[in-house]
């Protein structure tokens, strides 16, 4: 493919995609007519103003927030190891496979519980 091939099939796509970008923009706004005048007619029904809106929304994002930048979760301590390797596992989630492989063998859980 040469050089000016390539950049005018470029320039082709790239107007392709601004063009497809505006028309999702005006599907997004038709979309969203009828639920706002929904909203602003719920808000007449029952008298909300704007102020009250704002003060909501202002409440939910303060609770949103710090929640989203809460310090992650501690991990847990481990409840079972394994002798032979000292791996461990919480008991959480799926089973290693040396807890897969000793079940299958006949052992019980409890073998390796962490005392």
């Amino acid at each position: 493919m040469s050089v000016e091939t390539y950049s005018s099939a470029k320039q082709k796509i790239e107007k392709e995609i601004l063009r497809l970008q505006k028309q999702m923009k005006s599907l997004k706004v038709k979309q969203r007519r009828p639920i706002i005048a929904s909203i602003v007619k719920s808000m007449q029904d029952n008298e909300i103003t704007l102020e009250e809106v704002a003060e909501a929304l202002e409440k939910t994002s303060a609770r949103g927030s710090s929640a989203g930048s809460a310090e992650p979760k501690a991990s847990l301590p481990p409840k079972y190891r394994h002798p032979a390797t000292q791996d461990t596992w919480t008991g959480r989630g799926r089973p290693p496979r040396w807890i897969i492989d000793a079940e299958a063998q006949g052992q019980s859980r409890e073998d390796f519980l962490i005392k």
